[in-house]
């Protein structure tokens, strides 16, 4: 199928670097990406909607004439709260910044091994905010907030993002007692992933220049919408090398463990976790013009022996779940050639360990590895994973969260549904 140019879906992706569109006609091909910094820090919400405003103004007109519907993908688990109006109060609370001190309230409140009962889990986040914003009407996470804004209204949640936040897709509710708290209110209406909300609000239909017709579809998170962009096929694993690292695969059945999410996805399910390491740990001691350079010094059939554990702050997600785990990333060589070799080598072997955590939860075992992100367009790295995990791995550089998010907006508007 050709598709149809003259009816054409934006994807957005919120990622923590940065912004991404895409634009997609309803036959799934590919016209336009274009992405942009933030005008500001990553937590603060306004940034978000300028940003977009920016991106989408360098839209060529023709195109954005032609946008039919538009899904945003935000990082899982940022968290913020807002007033009556959708106006944040103050910054939002970042997928990486677990609370550990809410944990016992956290295990009280959710059922046991369901991600809302972990200290990394986006209730922990809740739970703090609504102790800094006593009177917030509100809570919602990053894709959610500006999903709401293009709506104008913030009634709508949707499965993917608030399954660490409490909900439990299999029995369609919140998980134990969330949902029967004096604060409950707080929380979104939440709705399947893909679901068609409504046509953009005016206003933010005038400030994006896109039709006022486009109809606004409830978005994912980054990692599922990166998923999309690839569409797996069974016996494929997909991990997404950003800032952070996470291990997607489709499982015929949820999985139950510390730091494991299942999302519902069709008929089957998106299981994995998501890793505090990736591309941010690389990022504090090199830059991407040195990464790429020092990457081409690399011997991947030699191992470093350095056995690093390359986390960017104390605190881990998942293969472990555990807010306390120090990092390791001593003792350094002289060589930088030799350390990027071993802290990418110690990234490859927390993906080693996320795979066969996966595989031990009733996983089916993985097959091949497909890649997306930034840390796909690296090919020693690529090599050094593949060593790692005794399967093909392959890099989809090219396949964008935006991409991803755009093809949500697409199956929304035009079908088959996700969920």
């Amino acid at each position: 199928m050709a598709g149809d140019a003259t009816h054409l879906v934006l994807g957005v992706d919120l990622g923590t670097s940065g912004l991404r569109v895409a634009l997609m006609d309803s036959g799934g091909n590919l016209h336009h990406q274009v992405n942009c910094a933030y005008p500001g820090p990553f937590v603060r919400p306004q940034t978000w909607q300028q940003g977009l405003i920016q991106l989408c103004g360098a839209i060529p007109l023709p195109l954005r004439r032609q946008v039919a519907g538009l899904a945003v993908a935000g990082t899982s688990g940022t968290l913020l709260a807002m007033d009556s109006q959708g106006h944040p109060l103050g910054d939002a609370l970042p997928y990486n910044a677990p609370q550990p001190q809410w944990i016992s309230q956290c295990q009280r409140l959710a059922e046991p091994g369901h991600p809302a009962a972990s200290a990394s889990g986006t209730m922990a986040r809740a739970l703090e905010l609504k102790q800094r914003h006593p009177h917030a009407h509100g809570l919602r996470h990053q894709g959610e907030w500006l999903t709401g804004w293009l709506l104008g209204q913030w009634h709508w949640g949707d499965m993917h993002n608030s399954l660490k936040l409490g909900w439990d897709p299999v029995q369609g509710g919140w998980s134990g007692a969330i949902g029967s708290q004096p604060w409950s209110g707080l929380l979104p209406r939440v709705v399947r992933s893909g679901t068609v909300l409504g046509p953009l609000h005016s206003p933010a239909a005038h400030q994006l220049g896109l039709p006022i017709t486009a109809q606004v579809v409830a978005g994912t998170t980054d990692s599922n919408a990166a998923v999309l962009a690839v569409d797996p096929h069974p016996g494929d694993g997909v991990t997404v090398l950003g800032t952070t690292m996470a291990l997607k695969q489709l499982c015929s059945e949820p999985l139950q463990g510390s730091g494991v999410y299942s999302h519902p996805m069709g008929s089957q399910w998106l299981v994995g976790g998501a890793s505090n390491s990736g591309g941010g740990v690389l990022g504090r001691f090199f830059d991407s013009a040195t990464i790429a350079a020092l990457s081409r010094q690399l011997d991947p059939r030699h191992p470093t022996g350095l056995h690093y554990l390359p986390l960017p702050a104390p605190g881990e997600r998942f293969p472990v779940d555990d807010p306390q785990l120090m990092p390791c990333l001593e003792p350094r060589p002289v060589s930088d050639a030799l350390f990027l070799q071993g802290l990418l080598e110690g990234i490859a072997a927390i993906e080693a360990r996320g795979w066969a955590r996966l595989q031990a939860l009733g996983a089916p075992a993985v097959e091949r590895v497909l890649t997306v992100g930034g840390g796909a367009r690296n090919p020693a790295w690529r090599q050094l994973r593949q060593q790692a995990l005794g399967c093909p791995v392959l890099n989809r550089p090219h396949a964008s969260t935006a991409s991803g998010a755009a093809q949500l907006a697409r199956r929304g508007l035009y079908g088959p549904e996700l969920s």
